[in-house]
């Protein structure tokens, strides 16, 4: 598995894991967060690809000077197989090269069937953001 910076030639493909990994309802309400976030800053965008499939997405922003992880989707053939982890990761070190105070995770409804991965990797219920904290490029859609 490659975890890599997204291209804009991914985009069908992405397209359609954010189709099969997530519920319509979060599909509905990534797009526009990550148009937004390709816009300001693609490099906060990271793929997992197995040979020519992409099996895995992450979509961080930096927001106040924190970095969060926006939206993770791990194709359902491949869960439970370290893709979010590596996903996590990749970001993870992403955030420490541009120097941020801190680390949190989304708080919406779409995220709590992923809590578990990010608790085991040590962002507990203090490093979740509430839904009332607006991401910037959540706000902008609102």
């Amino acid at each position: 598995m490659n975890v890599r910076s997204f291209k804009l030639s991914d985009l069908s493909l992405v397209t359609e894991l954010l189709k099969v990994a997530l519920s319509e309802e979060c599909y509905e309400n990534t797009m526009g967060p990550f148009a937004t976030q390709l816009s300001w800053d693609s490099e906060l965008i990271v793929v997992a690809e197995q040979g020519e499939e992409i099996v895995g997405l992450l979509i961080g922003t930096i927001d106040r000077n924190f970095g969060c992880y926006y939206r993770i989707a791990v194709h359902p053939d491949v869960r439970r197989r370290g893709v979010g982890t590596a996903l996590v990761k990749a970001m993870e070190q992403r955030f420490e090269q541009r120097n941020v105070s801190g680390i949190m995770v989304a708080g919406d409804e779409h995220n709590n069937a992923v809590l578990p991965l990010y608790e085991a990797m040590g962002y507990g219920e203090n490093k979740v953001l509430k839904t009332f904290d607006k991401l910037s490029i959540v706000a902008v859609h609102a």
